[in-house]
């Protein structure tokens, strides 16, 4: 199993509890694909370099998952279709940040 590091950015208009659910939801695909949540940094509302989908902030949140490699496409097409993510950035962890 990898190590992989999710950044995703939630839309502003979610209130913290929506966030927490959201993220519960991702969590929980994880662990059912075998995989393990080791952290999770919520940034909290940044202000965005450009606007994505008319918004001009969003929620930052960092998580280092590992993941059978195989479940990463079904992961990464779950993330594609949550309404609540304006953007997503998964990278394989390098062994000096974990």
């Amino acid at each position: 199993m990898k190590t992989y590091e999710l950044l995703t950015v939630f839309k502003p208009n979610l209130d913290a509890e929506e966030v927490d659910k959201a993220l519960d939801r991702l969590n929980a695909f994880v662990t059912e694909a075998g995989g393990k949540v080791e952290s999770t940094d919520k940034s909290g509302r940044k202000k965005l370099a450009y606007d994505i989908q008319n918004f001009r902030d969003g929620f930052f949140v960092t998580t280092l998952i590992s993941l059978p490699a195989d479940k990463v496409a079904e992961f990464k097409r779950q993330l594609r279709l949550s309404d609540n993510i304006l953007r997503t950035m998964f990278l394989e962890a390098s062994k000096a940040s974990v």
